[in-house]
């Protein structure tokens, strides 16, 4: 799987169950306030469900509905990796599912290992890792990849394709969503 650990850690709660959340792509808008604090979106899109079972299908379903969106357990988890959720919201786009969370941080490290160096802000990938889009510069080695910003950009801004979805196996969670 891609570097996103953080990321797949709140999607892949592998230590509740074996089934797993998947998503087609993973968005962040970070909003850097000084070199080293500020306030994020992550929007993640397209859930779905590996569940090869009944048994599994319902873990996942309680550990996306119950757990990462409507529990304080999630928001103190959360908090305890540095990030301070202020909203987070769950939205049917046709007929795909795509999960939204702001928060705040007091280190853009937490932001998926995102490093500030005066003038520069930067991101470093696997070779394996593809991204989508961003507003930084790409810079590619045999190492790694790396999305650099200069500081004079406002909102740094990326893209990252996480699991292709479509042509497997794998259920839609759209259609287990109830509004309130």
């Amino acid at each position: 799987m891609k570097k996103f650990k953080s990321i797949i850690s709140l999607i892949c709660l592998t230590f509740v169950a074996n089934g797993c959340l998947l998503f087609h792509s993973v968005q962040y808008e970070i909003t850097p306030v000084d070199g080293k604090t500020g306030s994020a979106v992550l929007t993640v899109e397209d859930i779905r469900s590996d569940a090869i079972n009944s048994t599994e299908l319902d873990e996942d379903k309680k550990n996306l509905f119950d757990f990462m969106y409507k529990s304080d357990e999630f928001i103190k988890q959360m908090k305890g990796e540095g990030k301070i959720i202020n909203s987070r919201e769950l939205i049917v786009k046709g007929e795909k599912l795509v999960g939204k969370i702001v928060f705040d941080y007091d280190d853009i490290e937490t932001v998926e290992g995102i490093v500030y160096e005066e003038p520069f802000y930067y991101l470093t990938l696997s070779p394996a890792d593809s991204i989508i889009s961003t507003n930084g510069e790409v810079i590619r080695s045999d190492m790694h990849k790396r999305i650099i910003w200069d500081n004079s950009i406002k909102v740094l801004k990326f893209k990252m394709f996480s699991d292709k979805v479509e042509g497997q196996n794998l259920l839609g969670m759209a259609q287990y969503y109830e509004t309130e």
